[in-house]
């Protein structure tokens, strides 16, 4: 499918979703992807399904290490409904599992191990290179025929100077969230990181995926530690090879260093006629 026409790049609504009174989650325009203002970017309806795994009953102490989000099809921007369920629990471990719903239908899987945390004598191991310092305020810049007016604008973005998402990767960039994941709640950690991680092979565009089908079928977001405050900054980059795939992978950081790591698998293929 190609890219819908570029637009401009209007006020976000007030958050992504908006919980309904049966539980469900109205999707606003801000989920809106950069291919089409009817389909969601993967990166609010994983931080959606994240939630709901953060709220699941479960070890006092725990935290959500690793999530694994498949996308099964485009998520409609429509009313979901969320359900997850323990799939083994022990005493320090448990692997819980996902799924996200529009009219009836899956629309995206996750799993998610959560774990007790590690003791306060853990040494701090962080070999990737440093971030660099937050940029200023700066214009989006330009992502040739996207959509502009859903998640790309209530996202605040800060690239290095002179680059932007039209910028052949390796890429880096700063960025946060302008609205909250649900309407009327404060975002956590987690879900702040699952909304930016699927942003990390369009931060690394080194494959075009303009004139070929270049999209990803997953997401892995791994956290050796939580991030902290409302800037996270991704560092990405592409493999591809020939009679292969694509691999973006991310390196996430947050105002104190490295926090964790992206991993995206790509289908690269040609672009059907019509």
């Amino acid at each position: 499918m190609s890219p819908e026409p570029a637009s401009a790049s209007p006020a976000p609504p007030a958050s992504f979703y908006r919980e309904l009174a049966d539980g469900s989650f109205e999707s606003t325009p801000a989920t809106a992807g950069p291919w089409s203002p009817k389909t969601q970017h993967a990166g609010p309806p994983s931080a959606l399904v994240g939630r709901a795994m953060e709220r699941h009953p479960g070890r006092s102490g725990a935290r959500i290490a690793r999530v694994t989000v498949e996308l099964l099809r485009p998520v409609p921007v429509a009313d979901l409904r969320v359900e997850v369920r323990a799939v083994r629990t022990g005493a320090r471990v448990e692997l819980l599992e996902g799924e996200l719903t529009a009219d009836g239908e899956p629309v995206l899987l996750a799993r998610a191990w959560r774990m007790v945390a590690s003791p306060d004598d853990t040494p701090s191991l962080r070999h990737g290179p440093a971030a660099p310092p937050l940029p200023g305020p700066r214009p989006l810049g330009s992502m040739t025929g996207a959509y502009l007016g859903g998640y790309v604008s209530a996202m605040e973005w800060r690239f290095e100077d002179g680059r932007s998402f039209d910028s052949p990767g390796p890429g880096t960039v700063w960025a946060r969230q302008r609205v909250p994941l649900v309407a009327g709640e404060q975002d956590t950690a987690l879900t702040r990181a699952l909304t930016l991680a699927d942003s990390s092979w369009a931060v690394a565009f080194e494959l075009d995926h303009r004139e070929g089908l270049v999209i990803n079928t997953d997401i892995t977001l791994a956290l050796h530690r939580d991030p902290v405050g409302e800037w996270l900054c991704l560092r990405s980059e592409t493999a591809a090879s020939p009679a292969g795939s694509g691999l973006a992978t991310g390196l996430m950081y947050d105002g104190s260093g490295d926090c964790g790591r992206v991993l995206q698998t790509l289908l690269v293929t040609e672009r059907r006629a019509g």
